[in-house]
């Protein structure tokens, strides 16, 4: 009998006395912690966006960076570019067979295909409605309103940036009105 009393003991559970007041206390006190850590989650996500779309702007930053970072010697080298057009166009035509205009003619095409593989591409001009975005209006001559009739000066772009309008002469449409006329005399 003396070892069931002791057995008794070690299986009877003594349960606390627990006040209402202290589960309402319990109760309230676990509300606000639970309302702290849900705003500390919702802190920690906000700063795992904000460092995400910070990776984001950086890694297109670094892409900008590394794709406009030699426009001003691209600018630099375009009245290279236009000099050597000029001087061709102006060539003698007895000068033009020599070896030695050649072999300069290859150096101004290496020289632009060197650019165009770094991103440089023509500005259509020619032909094409006026665009300000692409297109410097230099002056208005006679011909079709709104369409370039005259390329001054080329213009370029950098991947999708322009980096010089094409300086351009724009018809300004009276040019057009007398070839119309004419034809309708004619017919």
């Amino acid at each position: 009998m003396g070892q069931d009393k002791s057995e008794e003991g070690l299986t009877s559970e003594v349960e606390p006395e627990v006040d209402e007041k202290d589960i309402g206390t319990l109760k309230q006190s676990l509300a606000e912690e639970k309302t702290k850590a849900e705003g500390y989650l919702a802190n920690w996500q906000r700063a795992q966006a904000d460092f995400i779309n910070y990776k984001r702007r950086s890694e297109q930053e670094k892409e900008e960076i590394s794709k406009f970072a030699n426009a001003s010697l691209m600018l630099n080298l375009l009245p290279i570019l236009d000099d050597l057009e000029r001087a061709f166009t102006s060539t003698p035509p007895h000068l033009a067979r020599l070896t030695w205009v050649d072999g300069i003619r290859l150096i101004e095409r290496k020289l632009q295909a060197s650019l165009e593989g770094q991103g440089l591409s023509l500005i259509k001009a020619l032909g094409e409605p006026f665009d300000p975005k692409f297109h410097e209006a230099a002056m208005h001559g006679k011909g079709k309103e709104g369409i370039v009739i005259e390329e001054l000066q080329k213009g370029y772009k950098l991947h999708d940036r322009v980096i010089r309008p094409a300086m351009v002469v724009v018809g300004n449409g009276k040019g057009e009105e007398k070839k119309e006329v004419e034809q309708g005399n004619s017919e």
